[in-house]
């Protein structure tokens, strides 16, 4: 299981113990607020791409829950058109499903970005590769924790 390759993962940083697994799904931000008890914009959704520089590979954006892809930002940005991965390609370049796609523990040459419109808050929630996890994290250990190449800003 994809939680199994994040805890494992995490266990390097001593944070293993920090991820929250729930009774409940998590799979959307409106679950996964309703499952924290927060606000849906503190959920850090990560969004995956096509990335068109290479064929077998994706680009993985992470953004405030009540952020949306601006198409022109991120085409400036990234010099390619914003096409989402189908489900079937979302497992397969990430390792994690629908649901539970994280910036975490994911396979090599992944590339992850972070939108600044999680930057308005002290901590976020990202997925932790189930349908029913989380951690919660300041915007600066996020960026640590998933090796993310740099903040952009690609949404409206």
């Amino acid at each position: 299981m994809a939680i199994d390759l994040v805890k494992e993962y995490f266990d390097k940083f001593n944070i293993k113990d920090k991820v929250l697994e729930f009774d409940v799904s998590s799979a959307t931000v409106e679950l996964a607020a309703k499952a924290l008890n927060t606000e849906g914009a503190r959920i850090a959704k990560t969004l995956s791409f096509k990335d068109k520089a290479e064929d077998n590979n994706c680009i993985l954006v992470v953004t405030a829950g009540d952020a949306r892809i601006d198409n022109k930002k991120f085409k400036a940005e990234f010099n390619q058109k914003a096409k989402m991965l189908s489900a079937d390609e979302v497992e397969e370049f990430t390792n994690h499903k629908i649901g539970g796609v994280c910036p975490f523990a994911n396979p090599q040459g992944v590339k992850t970005y972070l939108d600044v419109s999680m930057k308005r808050f002290d901590t976020v929630f990202p997925a932790c590769g189930s349908a029913n996890s989380a951690i919660e994290l300041t915007c600066d250990e996020l960026f640590k924790y998933s090796n993310a190449l740099k903040w952009v800003d690609v949404t409206q």
